[in-house]
């Protein structure tokens, strides 16, 4: 879930709690765009400033103490991001060790300028080319120990860097290099729902994907993505009952760093 502070989240803090416990959700964590210095990562709308950043705890501890109230526990995470370049993720590695954030998410941002002129600067212009690339820049941040979990996973399908549709079973090799270095890191995915309701209407990962992840039996969180508090837990049954016939039998959820996984009732 985000907040205002990354300028495209709309609602309070509590807006999103009460929504929650509405829904019946009994915990839930805030993972908004961590502050990056370099301009390339900075869209207008896109993520808070780092001068935001005690702002943003102030505003998760007061949904916090308002999820006492309401029988929801309210977590503080931080949506971190992936580019190849580790001169990019120095200032990044810093906060990510001086903050002590429950949950680490993982997203590649292959949209914004900093992703889209490496690709023109290493010669990635072709899709298939393209989506290689993508897929590598996550296996590398998989082995890299910064993130709990990667953040809709396949989401190069929508935004436009691509010519053509994006299907999955077009660049398997690729991807089933991701899953290996996924599951060689032992790190999660994550069950995104946002993407039932945006590019074509499928959850991120796409089936295909998530099998290939549940086969290798790499665990999963999962979230809203929510952007506006009543999007908080939308689609999470959907997205279920059509990964459970893979295989999916639980997920997980990060508390000060460390993992709690949780199964599905039958």
């Amino acid at each position: 879930m985000h907040t205002s502070l990354c300028g495209h989240a709309v609602g309070n803090t509590t807006a999103y709690v009460e929504e929650a416990a509405r829904k019946g959700l009994q915990r839930i964590t805030f993972t908004c765009h961590i502050p990056m210095r370099d301009p390339r990562f900075l869209q207008d709308g896109t993520r808070m400033r780092l001068h935001e950043l005690p702002l943003y705890r102030e505003l998760v501890e007061t949904a916090r103490r308002h999820g006492e109230r309401l029988g929801v526990e309210v977590l503080c995470g931080i949506e971190a991001e992936i580019h190849p370049h580790d001169a990019f993720m120095e200032d990044m590695d810093a906060l990510l060790r001086s903050e002590p954030f429950d949950f680490v998410l993982g997203s590649l941002h292959h949209m914004l300028p900093a992703f889209r002129e490496w690709l023109q600067e290493n010669g990635h212009t072709s899709d298939r080319d393209i989506v290689a690339a993508y897929f590598d820049c996550l296996s590398t941040a998989a082995r890299s120990g910064r993130y709990h979990s990667l953040a809709h996973p396949d989401v190069i399908r929508l935004y436009n860097t691509l010519q053509a549709p994006f299907l999955a079973e077009a660049h398997m090799e690729a991807i089933d290099h991701f899953l290996d270095a996924v599951q060689s890191a032992g790190i999660c995915l994550e069950i995104n729902t946002s993407g039932l309701i945006k590019g074509d209407f499928v959850v991120h990962p796409d089936p295909l994907i998530a099998a290939g992840a549940l086969r290798r039996h790499i665990p999963f969180t999962i979230g809203s993505d929510s952007h506006r508090p009543e999007r908080v837990g939308d689609d999470f049954s959907t997205a279920i009952n059509t990964l459970r016939p893979l295989g999916l039998t639980s997920l997980t959820c990060f508390i000060g760093g460390q993992p709690t996984a949780f199964y599905l009732e039958s």
